[in-house]
């Protein structure tokens, strides 16, 4: 089921570097892309990082809207994330297309990508020099969720193969977060 991450925890769903689905809608069209290249930045308010390339349909959608939602995808969505990662959403509706459900966000338009572990729920800071010269759109986290199985009192829990995050290591080839190896303090 999902539920509610405390914002000063939701930073801890993109800590381990997941690959991410950035989910955009604005005036009835919407759109998923994948993106290996996000990071947490700030606690308070929480902020994170994406790129977002010039060229795809969801970079106008967040141009337009201001907002995005990212998903922690898990691997068994490895065949998703690859297929909204290669086609643009200007060619084909990525949503009928992959039979993508969604859920409504609570605090933006853009929709939660049904069968992830997480999702984060963006408003983007408009940082024009930033995002043209390098693609990298900068947001605060106004909204958090998880899985209660996955996503446990601020910390990821221990997940079978096929339900743990993905990390891109290049060329449509993926990785899996690994259990924990020792608890840490804090």
């Amino acid at each position: 089921m999902r539920v509610p991450v405390e914002l000063s925890k939701a930073l801890r769903l993109l800590n381990h570097g997941p690959t991410v689905l950035v989910a955009s809608a604005h005036e009835g069209r919407r759109d998923v892309m994948a993106a290996a290249w996000n990071m947490p930045l700030d606690f308070s308010p929480p902020k994170v990082a994406v790129v977002i390339d010039k060229s795809t349909y969801s970079r106008a959608l967040i141009e337009a809207s201001g907002e995005f939602v990212l998903a922690v995808p898990c691997a068994a969505q490895v065949d998703l994330v690859c297929g909204v990662g290669q086609h643009s959403g200007r060619e084909m509706d990525k949503f009928a297309h992959y039979g993508i459900a969604t859920a409504s966000a609570s605090r933006v338009q853009a929709p939660l990508v049904e069968g992830c572990l997480a999702w984060l729920e963006c408003r983007i800071y408009p940082e024009p020099h930033n995002q043209q010269t390098y693609d990298l759109f900068l947001a605060e986290v106004i909204a958090a969720w998880a899985e209660d199985w996955a996503f446990k009192d601020g910390h990821w829990q221990d997940l079978p193969p096929e339900q743990r995050a993905l990390h891109h290591l290049g060329g449509g080839n993926f990785l899996t977060s690994g259990g924990p190896v020792l608890q840490g303090r804090g």
